[in-house]
């Protein structure tokens, strides 16, 4: 079954399968980052995620030196298509803004997920509509 991104079902099931993944090793680059994520343009307004050591969970975190607003078509294009020239472009037209410290999104830039990642990854792809 398909679910809309950045919907409520969207991110039950999505912490359904990070749950039944079981403890994923994140590489070192992304062991302890958290980043916070405002999606705007969503059909319900502004939705808020974060990156926690790689893995998206829903809402912000206070411990997030980070912040990163872009629009959802954008959001799906980088977090669920993985189109990491998506985000370099976003960043380049002013649809990504940066609140906080802009040094640590160059961690994401420059880790490679593990195989766990990907596989998890791959599923989340597989239950994501726009």
């Amino acid at each position: 079954m398909s679910h809309k991104f950045m919907s409520a079902d969207w991110f039950a099931k999505v912490k359904e399968l990070r749950d039944a993944a079981g403890d994923i090793e994140a590489p070192a680059a992304l062991h302890d980052l958290v980043i916070n994520i405002t999606v705007t343009d969503t059909d319900d307004g502004d939705k808020q995620m974060s990156l926690v050591s790689g893995m998206i969970e829903e809402g912000h975190h206070s411990s997030a030196p980070t912040t990163m607003i872009l629009p959802v078509d954008l959001a799906h294009r980088i977090f669920i298509d993985n189109d990491q020239s998506a985000g370099m472009q976003g960043f380049m037209t002013g649809q990504i803004k940066i609140e906080g410290d802009m040094s640590k999104l160059m961690a994401l830039q420059t880790a490679q997920p593990s195989a766990d990642q990907v596989a998890l990854m791959k599923q989340i792809q597989e239950i994501t509509h726009v």
